[in-house]
């Protein structure tokens, strides 16, 4: 399969599964499916719960002003992406956790904001870093996997002071990388777990086990190992997009970013093509604190063909 396809797969794949799981967060198990149980179902794109059919979530809001920092500022400037996170958690986004919205408001300097939330509430494992990883991990796939996954740990601890947090973006960042090699994701975990910091390889080696299933999962969704565990769950246990998202989604829970990673997982494996029309043609991405500005798929396109070049 062309790169480029697995490139943008993952971008729009992301921004996809957000979009489509968001008017089914914290809703029952099930609800997407006995809602529309046919996969080409018309309406699947339904919108609710605040957010119009096609419209992100602050999962690819946030991903998207990570990878503009990237693209302009020619690399990672964590102080930038961190100014850009401020100016859009200002701008009262529709939504935006509660860690987050601290962590962005509570004054404190970059390198200080994060780790003074966790030092001050001792619990900062929420998916909010891994939600937002799938635009930084095309851009440093091409960098190797000790680059790739340093990155990741330091964009994640801008805004979340636990270093689990950390583990699961970086695994989440270094999977893209290798599937955008063509290597198969799961026969990749064990080494990848390799080079877990070692307090967590246990907890992770658990939820990404081919034996794991979410009904084992002793949190909710919404932190992020049982998140990422899902996910790899949902990919590992369908054959396509359509299938791995609509299988997120059915969880429950934090639907909007069990499948935005779950579809940026799917979207680099099975490429663009592989993400229906009628989900991709609604999809827009409103970007709160810079005006009026609305990215559709032509900018979702242009920013994702930047960012792996």
């Amino acid at each position: 399969m062309d790169r480029n396809a697995r490139i943008v797969g993952t971008v729009i794949g992301a921004a996809v599964g957000d979009a489509l799981g968001a008017p089914f967060e914290f809703g029952p198990p099930g609800e997407f499916s006995a809602r529309f149980p046919a996969p080409s179902a018309v309406g699947e794109m339904c919108g609710g719960g605040g957010w119009d059919p096609g419209e992100a979530t602050d999962d690819t809001q946030m991903a998207v002003l990570v990878a503009e920092s990237l693209v302009e500022r020619h690399g990672l400037d964590l102080p930038d992406i961190f100014r850009r996170f401020q100016q859009w958690a200002a701008s009262e986004p529709k939504d935006i956790g509660l860690q987050t919205e601290d962590v962005l408001t509570n004054g404190m300097p970059w390198d200080r904001a994060a780790d003074t939330h966790f030092r001050t509430n001792l619990r900062a494992a929420g998916n909010g870093s891994l939600m937002r990883a799938s635009t930084s991990a095309v851009y440093f796939a091409r960098h190797g996997q000790q680059a790739t996954m340093d990155a990741a740990r330091r964009i994640a601890a801008l805004t979340h002071g636990d270093r689990a947090a950390w583990e699961g973006t970086a695994i989440f960042h270094e999977l893209v990388r290798r599937i955008l090699n063509g290597v198969e994701p799961v026969a990749a975990l064990p080494d990848i777990l390799c080079s877990v910091h070692p307090e967590l390889g246990d907890r992770y080696a658990t939820v990404l086990a081919v034996d794991w299933t979410p009904d084992q999962a002793t949190e909710f969704n919404g932190a992020v190992w049982p998140c990422l565990g899902s996910a790899i769950w949902a990919l590992r246990t369908t054959s396509s997009y359509v299938e791995a998202v609509r299988a997120a989604i059915d969880l429950g829970g934090d639907t909007d970013t069990v499948a935005a990673v779950t579809g940026g997982l799917a979207g680099a494996y099975y490429g663009v093509d592989s993400i229906p029309a009628r989900w991709i043609e609604p999809l827009h991405v409103p970007i709160p604190g810079s005006g009026n500005r609305v990215l559709r798929l032509p900018g979702l396109l242009d920013l994702a063909l930047r960012l792996g070049a």
